[in-house]
């Protein structure tokens, strides 16, 4: 059979996504590309943040309220997943976390370090061990309290979204939702796809090339989103246990049978720093690559 690659761009989860199909026919790519965006949109406006109208907003409502609220199984997936991740992380990886944004605008010009006081009084409504979780039903015992499924919606996403065009017939192609990625699998010939790794301290430049023929890739990293003041780089990615950005790695990738797990260990990687993150990345026994604050890599994907 003769296959041709067809390629796709578009915005969705607040980031460029791009599909990248082998598939006989371009009618056959097209559908599969319709049922996919009509999939990557449903998440989107299910678990977004930043709409009123989301469940991720229904939840956060819920919060205070005795009885909790009762949830679908998909988001009972998700929350079973965070659940495991908080645990094997030590409480690093923690989806209760996201309260703490409202302290850390990552989005401002002139930006200044948030008063150590109204860190600790977020504080008080941030844990996942605070959290009533019996499926189906979840309880966020405390007002205020709220849920942010950014680190782990997307990357499933991009799994789920693998799994969409596999079912539709397409068995070679590249899913990428913003550097999270789910190969369908390798080109038709067998060559991996060559997956290039931002540098951090280098924007435009690529600090590595990781070859993939399947699973997931995902990379987290101090260069996205982050604060500079008076010289110090803050990044967006937030210890709940401190509520201030963690220090030590500027960047990980991590390839996994799954984008979703690639995701959760790159970041629980950044949150626990150089020394303990690389030390339990080698625990996991799963590919990484990672760099240290100045850019440095201090690893490489064997």
């Amino acid at each position: 059979m003769n296959l041709t690659l067809y390629k796709y761009s578009f915005g969705c989860m607040g980031c460029p996504c791009a599909l990248s199909l082998y598939s006989s026919t371009p009618q056959i790519a097209e559908k599969v590309v319709t049922a996919a965006r009509y999939e990557l949109d449903r998440l989107d406006q299910y678990y977004t943040d930043y709409a009123d109208t989301s469940f991720t907003a229904e939840i956060n409502r819920s919060a205070g309220r005795k009885e909790g609220i009762v949830v679908d199984d998909e988001t009972a997936i998700l929350l079973d997943y965070a659940d495991e991740c908080y645990r094997i992380s030590d409480g690093l990886f923690d989806i209760t976390a996201g309260v703490l944004k409202d302290v850390w605008n990552f989005k401002i010009k002139n930006p200044k370090l948030p008063e150590e006081s109204r860190i600790n009084d977020l504080l008080k409504r941030t844990g996942w061990d605070k959290v009533i979780w019996k499926k189906p039903r979840l309880t966020l015992p405390i007002k205020g309290m709220k849920l942010d499924f950014g680190g782990v919606v997307k990357e499933y996403a991009a799994d789920f979204i693998a799994n969409i065009c596999r079912s539709h017939g397409i068995y070679y192609g590249l899913v990428d939702l913003g550097g999270d990625l789910g190969v369908i699998g390798p080109h038709p010939d067998g060559r991996p796809w060559g997956i290039g790794v931002q540098h951090p301290r280098k924007p435009g430049e690529e600090i590595a090339i990781i070859q993939l023929e399947g699973g997931g890739l995902a990379s987290s990293g101090d260069y996205e989103r982050c604060l500079e003041i008076e010289g110090t780089r803050y990044s967006h990615i937030l210890n709940p246990k401190t509520g201030w950005p963690m220090e030590g790695l500027s960047a990980v990738s991590v390839v996994a049978d799954l984008c979703i797990i690639a995701g959760s260990a790159s970041t629980i990687a950044m949150l626990k720093g150089k020394e303990e993150g690389i030390q339990w990345l080698e625990s996991t026994g799963l590919r990484y690559f990672c760099a240290d604050l100045d850019g440095q890599p201090l690893s490489k994907l064997q």
